[in-house]
């Protein structure tokens, strides 16, 4: 009676994610980021139109370096002071926009200058 498979073309509901989801683990240059959902501010964590995004590592407060002492760094922190790319740094000037930079995965990278490299003993 029902020889033809059903062909269902509604697109599958996203399940919205909750504070503390498991995103994905990276893991690049010798460490490994396990990134799960969450707030970066109070404010949104208490506004209710507002959904966890992807939490990265606050390379700045808690800096994490290769083996070898290179920086992480996210494609969407800051630029510092060693900042060398084709446009003039301004205050909206991120490390991806720097010659310096080089992407890891999803948006981890590490920063390849000299000045900001650590000394390993």
């Amino acid at each position: 009676m029902f020889s033809k498979p059903i062909q269902n073309d509604l697109p599958l509901a996203e399940v919205p994610h909750k504070e503390g989801d498991l995103y994905k683990i990276i893991i690049t240059y010798g460490k490994t980021f396990e990134l799960r959902y969450g707030y970066y501010e109070e404010c949104d964590r208490q506004n209710p139109l507002c959904e966890p995004v992807v939490i990265y590592p606050d390379f700045l407060g808690e800096p994490i370096y290769t083996d070898d002492g290179t920086p992480f760094v996210t494609m969407m922190q800051d630029a510092c002071r060693s900042y060398r790319g084709d446009a003039k740094r301004t205050p909206d000037t991120t490390c991806a926009e720097c010659n310096y930079f080089r992407r890891a995965e999803d948006w981890i990278g590490i920063c390849q200058c000299q000045l900001r490299q650590r000394k390993n003993e």
